[in-house]
Order: structure tokens, then C-alpha cells, then sequence
């Protein structure tokens, strides 16, 4: 106001002449002219700098648009799931039209205080990206650890596939152990097919490479013609697929009551994997859900795999006061010898079409058979094969 505050002050008190200041000072004698009118309507006050933003803007965002804007970002933070401006563009696509550009939605999430800039964050285009091609091309799996209400941690084991990002498995244990990791694992399969590949980190339900041997995971792999592929050792970006799923996964878990037992925690994951897999729009996939970029294309398989689809099943039981166990097969019960000696131990079946193996909760292999469906009962094996084989080993 430094200049415009001498110029009107010059004239109105001095009586100087609009022109000579003009000439003076380099200024136009229509910009004094408004100053003067500015002062005579308001004051000093006036001859303040205004600003120059248009009283409208053809291409502004409607209010109404702003509003539901604001009001996706309100519930999916709510709900616990991701509220960034992607995925509230493609929120946003099934609400109102024209849908504003991620920037707009970035920048009026900005202004309203919502989003706080992060320029130092290393750009994702500095990231190697790898994806499968096909689905069940790849499959990530890692567990990660969650609190319960009583203090203590549960550990939940995910399952992703590359390719589409589905969440083939969640499930959530006191402790994973490897019977565990192949009951999940069998489970998925039943459901969405064989992998080709199985990707993890080193951790010692997955890989028993730090001890010189194979666990139970590895061998029922290589049994079934998949390849088992470890990531490098403090790098999870390799398993960054099924690591971001953890991330996605407790930030649902975090708006949510703190579950109180292990089959509470259950119940959230799975309320939330259907969402996920079928209405979570992923920006990875172009907008796509998961579920429909896993349908969209052939799948892969182990290149060993018969074309013969096989049925896979895991069975907990116990060993009878015999020392057997029974199982159905092609709609017959079938009366299975493990051995006196194991009586009323806890035992796991894994069952891959007519091969059975029966495996115990540590780890330990206790008689594997081809069921014949022309025989009831499998009475003890032949002594080449009655040693108990120890093929993988518990941490």
C-alpha cells in the first residue's frame, strides 16, 4: 500500500495533480484514478491489494462433487480401508460424472488439510517392478503377527497371488506351524488350483535352509512338481506383493474392535478377504478387483501337474486305540494302519486324490500310501518302508 497510500495522500492533501504524479513516479493516471475511487468508497482500507482470483472458474469442481469427495474419504478411513486419491477416483466413477482426475482429488483433499505432501519419499518409478503373467503363476505367502485384546498375538498366514493380487488365503493361528502352512496351503488349492511357483521369505515354516534340511512345506512342493523359490535374506521387498497385502489388511484391522480370542480375529479376515477380491478397485490392476483380473485370464500349473484334476484335502484326527485311522475314499470308508505306538496322537492327512500322507503335528511323516479302491484296509507296510522318516522339522 506504500505507493498508492502517498500517491491518494499527494492529491487529496497536497492538491497535487493527478498527471504530474503520473509523469513522477511512472505510474497511469487511470491506476490513480481508481486508487482515488477506491478511497472515497472505502477509506484507507481500500487501497489495500486485492485479490486477483476470478469470482468464477468454468472447469472448477462442483461443490457437490467436493462433498462426496470428502465423504468417500470419511468412509473408507472409517471402515479402515485405503482412502488415497485413487482409489477415491475409482470409488467415485460409480457415484456421480464427470469423475475429477487423481490430481484434483489430491489437491481438494490437500486444501481441506486431509493429505500432508511427503516430497521426500523415493519416487515408486524408482521401483523394479515384476508380475507374473498368467494367474497362478506365482503365489506369495508370509504370515505376520497381530494383537488380541488380552494382550497376547496371534499370527495370521496370507496367501497372494501374483499375477491378480487375489487373496487366496487368510487365516489366522495362536502359533503357524508347517501342518499348518500345508493345511492353508492345500485349502487355496482346492479352491483356485494349483500354483506353478511359491514364493516366501526364510522364515522356518517356509524354508529349512539355515538348518541343513527341507520342512514339511518344501517337500510336499517338490512332491507335487512345484517350484519353491526363497527370498534373499532382509529384503521383503521381493515379497512386496503379499507384504503390501499385510499393510492393506491391518489397516482394516485397526478400525475394527480388538478381537478377542483367535476365531474372532477370523471372523474379521473374512469379512474382509470378499471385499478385498471382489469390490476393493486396485490401482495396480488398472481399477480392476482382484477377483476379476485372476478370472479374466488362463491359469497356470506345475509343470508336472497330471491334467487329471486331483482333489486335495487336509484332515486332522487322531490315531484309534488300534492304531489306525479311517478315511473316506470314493464314498468308502477306508481303515488306515499307522501303528500302536501312535495311539491317540494328533495327526494330519494330506490327502492329493488317492496318495495320502499322514504326517504329525511336529512335523514327522508316519506312513505314506496310493489308496487301492479295491481294498477297505491298509494293515501295516511292508518292513522296507516301516521307518518313521523324519522329512522336516518344527522351529
Amino acid at each position: 500500500m506504500g505507493l498508492g497510500r502517498y500517491v491518494v495522500d499527494a492529491i487529496v492533501l497536497e492538491g497535487r495533480s493527478p498527471s504530474e504524479l503520473a509523469k513522477a513516479h511512472g505510474v497511469s493516471r487511470s491506476w490513480i484514478y481508481e486508487l482515488l475511487r477506491r478511497y472515497r468508497a472505502g477509506g484507507y482500507a481500500a487501497l489495500e491489494p486485492r485479490s486477483r482470483r476470478p469470482r468464477s472458474c468454468a472447469h472448477q469442481v462442483a461443490p457437490k462433487i467436493q462433498r462426496a469427495i470428502l465423504r468417500l474419504r470419511r468412509e473408507l478411513t472409517a471402515a479402515g480401508h485405503d482412502a488415497g486419491a485413487h482409489t477415491i477416483a475409482q470409488h467415485l466413477a460409480r457415484r456421480v460424472a464427470p469423475v475429477p482426475s487423481v490430481t484434483t482429488i489430491w489437491r481438494i483433499l490437500r486444501r481441506r488439510g486431509l493429505i500432508t505432501p511427503q516430497p521426500q519419499k523415493r519416487p515408486r518409478s524408482s521401483f523394479r517392478r515384476f508380475a507374473a503373467q498368467l494367474p497362478n503363476e506365482l503365489w506369495q505367502i508370509d504370515a505376520t503377527h497381530w494383537p488380541l485384546a488380552d494382550g497376547s498375538t496371534a499370527e495370521i498366514l496370507n496367501i497372494v497371488d501374483d499375477h491378480s493380487r487375489t487373496a487366496v488365503a487368510s487365516v489366522a493361528f495362536s502359533t503357524v506351524r508347517a501342518a499348518d502352512v500345508v493345511q492353508v496351503f492345500f485349502s487355496a488349492a482346492s479352491t483356485y488350483g494349483l500354483p506353478a511357483a511359491l514364493l516366501s521369505d526364510n522364515g522356518a515354516v517356509f524354508s529349512g535352509g539355515s538348518r541343513g534340511g527341507t520342512v514339511l512345506l518344501e517337500n510336499e512342493l517338490a512332491r507335487l512338481g512345484i517350484r519353491c523359490v526363497h527370498s534373499t535374506a532382509y529384503h521383503p521387498q521381493t515379497c512386496g506383493k503379499v507384504e503390501r497385502f499385510h499393510q492393506t489388511l491391518k489397516r482394516y484391522l485397526s478400525a475394527q474392535p480388538r478381537p478377542q480370542s483367535v476365531a474372532q480375529l477370523q471372523l474379521q479376515l473374512d469379512h474382509f478377504r470378499p471385499y478385498y477380491n471382489q469390490r476393493r478397485p486396485h490401482r495396480a490392476l488398472g481399477g480392476r478387483t482382484p477377483l476379476v483380473a485372476w478370472s479374466a485370464r488362463v491359469k497356470a500349473r506345475p509343470p508336472e501337474l497330471p491334467e487329471r484334476v486331483t482333489d486335495f484335502r487336509v484332515r486332522q484326527d487322531k490315531v484309534d486305540s488300534c492304531g489306525r485311522v479311517t478315511l473316506r475314499y470314493l464314498s468308502q470308508l477306508r481303515h488306515i494302519y499307522i501303528g500302536r505306538a501312535h495311539k491317540g496322537a494328533t495327526i494330519r492327512l494330506l490327502i492329493a486324490g488317492a496318495n495320502v500322507r499322514i504326517v504329525r503335528d511336529d512335523g514327522v511323516l508316519l506312513r505314506e500310501l496310493t489308496l487301492d479302491p479295491e481294498r477297505l484296509y491298509f494293515g501295516a507296510p511292508t518292513p522296507v518302508h516301516n521307518d518313521v522318516r523324519q522329512v522336516s522339522s518344527m522351529s
